[in-house]
């Protein structure tokens, strides 16, 4: 097998030729047909997080086929085409995982990033947190829907039933995500990185009502603001975007420090929130949900040994969509 390797922080990935995978009891080995490049492998190259178990090989949207079974698997079957995300293991027994909050996990396992992921052209998995995906669609366009699809549903859910969506940056996540508001009846009010013509134009073709520099006032009160832009400076912006008892949830495993800001933005009952990680019941229900919103995921897709120059292409914010490597 070949896989990107990354062994240093802040240094280019590697690549590498390796033994073909065995699975364990429990676990899977899949044939990578696609790998989504999610911001939060940028935040692994970089350092960012703390609990990234190295040497490790990224990515954590992944799309494949079953290639061997291990011991005690039997609700998958060779050959099935298969998805895995962020979360790759819970433990089952933390007060967390017995009160149906795998997401907060006392123990987790994280794909590509506590163990090896998806930048290669195999990988292992947990069975219980691998998902069969049937047989329509993409795998290239379906990639992204394994975190930036799963993480903005669940940051959605967050926000409650409010009409007026703002959404802080404008990437992989948010253009997904823009459609399931979209097709749920709301109005999406996007904001960008100031002169960033292209992703304005980019929301308006999605749906959205208005889009804007980031540092600019929301032209109506905002019943809630989802910040995918790891921009802790974002957070004081929205929460004087959003109305009275409106919230401002922030999508993102990492955020720049949050500056100070006067009591009286956050004042009216109005509330921050975080979204951490998801549970396989946010992956079931967008999943089978994407399909019937319509959602198309736009793609740039890149050969598996260009994984540096794609993670280069995403920091520098030239991507419409996702990035997607295909081995």
């Amino acid at each position: 097998m070949h896989a990107m390797v990354l062994k240093q922080v802040g240094e280019p990935l590697t690549a590498e030729e390796r033994p073909d995978p065995v699975p364990g009891p429990g676990e899977v080995v899949i044939k990578v047909t696609a790998c989504g490049v999610c911001r939060t492998d940028l935040h692994v190259v970089d350092g960012e997080l703390p609990q990234t178990q190295l040497p490790v090989v990224p990515g954590h949207e992944i799309v494949g086929q079953v290639a061997a079974l291990g011991a005690g698997v039997s609700h998958l079957r060779l050959g099935e085409r298969v998805g895995v995300g962020w979360l790759g293991h819970a433990c089952g027994t933390c007060p967390y995982c017995a009160g149906h909050e795998e997401n907060l996990c006392d123990a987790p396992v994280f794909t590509g990033c506590t163990r090896d992921g998806g930048f290669a052209t195999h990988t292992v998995a947990d069975a219980a947190f691998t998902y069969s995906l049937g047989e329509g669609g993409d795998d290239t366009a379906i990639a992204p829907l394994l975190c930036a699809g799963l993480i903005g549903w669940r940051t959605l859910k967050m926000a409650g039933e409010g009409r007026r969506i703002g959404l802080y940056g404008f990437g992989a996540a948010a253009h997904i995500i823009a459609q399931v508001a979209r097709w749920q009846g709301r109005e999406i009010y996007a904001f960008t990185r100031p002169g960033d013509a292209a992703a304005q134009d980019f929301a308006r073709s999605l749906g959205a009502v208005h889009a804007g520099p980031s540092d600019a006032p929301s032209p109506v009160p905002l019943d809630a603001a989802l910040i995918f832009a790891p921009a802790g400076e974002l957070v004081p912006q929205a929460l004087r975007a959003v109305r009275k008892g409106g919230r401002v949830v922030c999508g993102g495993i990492h955020m720049s420090d949050i500056p100070a800001f006067p009591y009286r933005w956050l004042w009216e009952e109005r509330k921050i929130l975080s979204v951490a990680n998801l549970t396989r019941e946010d992956a079931h229900e967008f999943l089978a949900l994407a399909p019937r919103a319509g959602v198309t995921t736009h793609v740039t897709p890149y050969p598996l040994a260009r994984a540096n120059e794609a993670l280069v292409d995403l920091r520098a914010g030239r991507l419409k969509g996702a990035a997607v490597l295909v081995p």
